[in-house]
C-alpha cells in the first residue's frame, strides 16, 4: 500500500474554487511537496497554473507518477471514475463532498476502497469548523435532554457565490455536473445526521424558481424524523440574498442555536439565553486545513476524525429518499 511516510508528490484533480483552495493549503502544510494538477476532463488548459509543479492530463499519469496521495475535487458525477481508478492503484483519496451522486456510485467507491485497503476519507470540512467541534462534544454531553425538534437552514443567492462568472455555468446550476441545492449544499445534510444520527424523509418539496431559471431545484424543504422520533427540518436554497447559516435545537433541558457563519453557540432555558461558544473572527480556512492534515494521518493510521465512505454515503442516500419524495416545482 502506498501509505506516505513523509509527504513528497500529492495531486489534486479539478481546477475549479475549491481544488485551488487545496492546491494552495498543499503547498502551505508542505513548502517542499511536488504538487500535481489535473483537469476533471483530462484537458490540458492554456493558461499556467501557478500554484502546481506540473500538468498531467490522466489518472494513469498520476499513477504513473507515483503520487502519495490525491484530492478528488472535480464534479461529484465524475467522483467514482477518478477515486476507483486511485484506489486500484493503492494511492490514498480524499474525495470533495459529496461522494458521488448515486448510491451505486458510493457502492463502488466503497467497494475498491475494501478490496484495496486503501485509504480514503470525504471533505465535509465543515464538521471541521471549531464551533462544529464544541456543538458535537455539547450533544455528546447531553445538553438538551432528551431532543424535540430541530430546524437547519442554509441559505445564499446563487449569482454572488462567484461574481465574476455566469452562474448559470457553474457547477451548482448544471445537472449533468451534479447541480442542485441538495448536492450543492448537502453539508448541512451530513452534520445533522452526525449530531442526530440517521434521518428518516416524511415529506419533501423541491422546488426551482423563475428567478434563477435553473434546470436543478433551488430551494428543499425536508421534513424527517430520527430514530427517537424528534422532529427535524432543513431548509436549503440558493436564494436568500444575505447569506445565512443557522441550527436551532429544542430539547427537554433548554434551546441550542448554532450560527454557522457566526461561529457562535447560544443555549436558552429557563434562566435566559446566553453565548457557549463565540470566535466570529476564527479563519475558516483552518477547517481546510485540518482536513487535510486529518487525511494525513489517516493514511499513516494515526488517530483521526477522517469523514468516512459509509458516513458520506448516508448523504447520498438521504438525498435519493428526498428525491424520491417530491417532484421538483416551479415557483414564481
Amino acid at each position: 500500500m502506498n501509505v506516505p511516510s513523509s509527504i513528497s508528490k500529492v495531486a489534486v484533480i479539478g481546477l475549479g474554487n475549491i481544488a485551488t483552495r487545496h492546491r494552495r493549503n498543499l503547498k502551505a502544510l508542505y513548502p517542499n511537496v511536488t504538487l500535481l494538477a489535473m483537469s476533471a476532463s483530462g484537458r490540458i488548459p492554456e493558461e499556467a497554473i501557478s500554484d502546481c509543479d506540473g500538468i498531467v492530463g490522466s489518472i494513469d499519469e498520476l499513477i504513473a507518477q507515483r503520487v502519495q496521495l490525491v484530492i478528488v475535487a472535480s464534479p461529484a458525477p465524475f467522483h467514482a471514475r477518478h477515486a476507483i481508478a486511485l484506489l486500484e492503484a493503492n494511492i490514498p483519496v480524499l474525495i470533495e463532498k459529496p461522494l458521488a451522486t448515486t448510491s451505486e456510485d458510493c457502492q463502488a467507491i466503497c467497494k475498491a476502497a475494501e478490496r484495496s485497503g486503501t485509504p480514503v476519507a470525504v471533505g465535509y470540512c465543515l464538521r471541521y469548523l471549531s464551533s462544529a467541534l464544541q456543538i458535537k462534544a455539547l450533544f455528546e454531553q447531553g445538553i438538551l435532554g432528551e431532543l424535540y425538534h430541530a430546524h437547519i437552514e442554509i441559505g445564499q443567492y446563487l449569482p454572488d457565490w462567484r461574481p465574476s462568472k455566469d452562474y448559470r455555468e457553474c457547477v451548482s446550476a448544471r445537472p449533468e455536473l451534479g447541480g442542485g441545492a441538495l448536492l450543492e449544499l448537502s453539508h448541512e445534510l451530513d452534520y445533522s445526521q452526525w449530531l442526530l444520527g440517521p434521518l428518516a424523509v416524511q415529506h419533501a418539496i423541491l422546488r426551482s424558481s423563475h428567478e434563477l431559471g435553473l434546470e436543478v431545484e433551488d430551494s428543499a424543504d425536508v421534513m424527517s424524523t430520527t430514530q427517537s422520533g424528534a422532529v427535524v427540518t432543513i431548509h436549503l436554497d440558493f436564494l436568500q440574498r444575505q447569506a445565512y447559516r443557522r441550527c436551532r435545537f429544542v430539547g427537554q433541558l433548554g434551546a441550542l442555536e448554532w450560527d454557522l457563519i457566526g461561529n457562535a453557540i447560544y443555549f436558552t432555558d429557563g434562566e435566559g439565553r446566553r453565548a457557549l461558544y463565540s470566535e466570529p473572527e476564527w479563519d475558516k480556512n483552518q477547517m481546510y486545513l485540518e482536513m487535510v492534515r486529518d487525511f494525513v494521518a489517516a493514511t499513516q493510521h494515526q488517530t483521526n476524525q477522517a469523514i468516512t465512505l459509509q458516513e458520506a454515503s448516508l448523504s447520498v442516500s438521504l438525498i435519493e429518499k428526498i428525491k424520491q419524495q417530491a417532484q421538483p416545482k416551479a415557483v414564481s
